[in-house]
């Protein structure tokens, strides 16, 4: 049997720092991330790819706001918009994976499905937003933006500006996970759970309902990858080796590390929570629920044999 991984794109595998965001600039960063994710599909890998949507998300609010405001167009709430950058964000890829596939005269299907996470509604995250979402501003900005909306805004721990933070719960329980191994595992390329997966909640006990939220694209990830019996996991990040003391002049980039070694480093705050953090967060879970091991890395070095840092039992 071929070995299964779940692939998390980051952020900057659809918008990288000081872009626009247009939808020349998204594609060809997609398209740069497909090409090099053959290097898993040459091994004979098969794939399930999860992608972030944070800054894309922020946007589509903007965009409901000035609706609203401009045209007296009702804006959607935050569970639909998720939705929408689903659909988006899913095609994108799609598109440009089969471009690469077509390229390297590789015959693979290619599905994008609409995927709904559970969460708890009493997850303590509600009352402490922490998801950034959307653009950066400078401190003055945000700050009018906090008081004309209520709007919260959190500084980057990068330095790069602003943003604004919503409620981040923890996934429960994937709705489509029995599809996307099938799917998977008859060697379709599977994208899903995009922007961690729409947020919804049992409103009864035979109902459920979106609200407000983002969930980590990790953590939905992680949960996927164990839900599914992947084999890896690969979170793909702007960095090629996750490191300790980081920016400091002894920071040093990790090879090999346990999951002993990883959980230590994060009661010692070594990274940044809405950064590394909830990465190494969701290798450690992967890990413990019987994937064979996560790799942290940048796309640009999946052909590198033993890439990036690799967090195992």
């Amino acid at each position: 049997m071929k070995k299964l991984a779940v692939v998390a794109f980051g952020g900057n595998a659809l918008l990288k720092s000081g872009q626009k965001g247009t939808i020349d600039e998204q594609e060809l960063n997609v398209h740069e991330t497909c090409s090099h994710l053959m290097e898993l599909i040459k091994q004979d890998y098969n794939i399930v790819i999860g992608h972030g949507n944070g800054p894309q998300v922020g946007n589509v609010l903007l965009q409901h706001d000035a609706g609203e405001k401009m045209y007296s167009v009702p804006k959607l709430p935050l569970d639909i918009c998720v939705a929408e950058t689903q659909g988006s964000i899913g095609y994108m890829i799609e598109q440009q994976m089969k471009n690469v596939l077509r390229k390297e005269k590789v015959e693979k299907d290619v599905i994008t499905l609409i995927t709904q996470v559970l969460v708890d509604k009493d997850d303590p995250a509600f009352q402490n937003p922490t998801k950034p979402v959307g653009p950066y501003y400078p401190k003055e900005e945000a700050e009018k933006i906090h008081a004309a909306t209520g709007d919260i805004f959190a500084e980057d721990p990068r330095g790069r500006g602003w943003r604004k933070v919503v409620a981040s719960p923890k996934p429960v329980h994937i709705s489509n996970k029995r599809a996307v191994e099938t799917l998977a595992r008859e060697g379709m390329i599977v994208i899903t759970v995009g922007g961690g997966g729409i947020p919804v909640f049992n409103v009864e006990p035979e109902k459920v309902q979106g609200i407000d939220a983002v969930i980590d694209k990790d953590l939905a990830s992680s949960m996927l990858a164990q839900q599914i019996n992947a084999d890896e996991f690969y979170i793909l990040t702007d960095i090629p080796k996750v490191c300790i003391n980081f920016n400091k002049p002894d920071q040093k980039e990790l090879d090999v590390i346990t999951v002993a070694e990883a959980e230590k480093y994060l009661a010692e705050k070594q990274f940044a929570e809405g950064s590394m953090a909830p990465k190494v967060r969701a290798a450690i879970q992967f890990v413990k629920n019987g994937g064979k091991k996560c790799v942290i890395t940048e796309a640009a070095s999946l052909h590198i044999a033993g890439c990036g840092t690799q967090i195992i039992a």
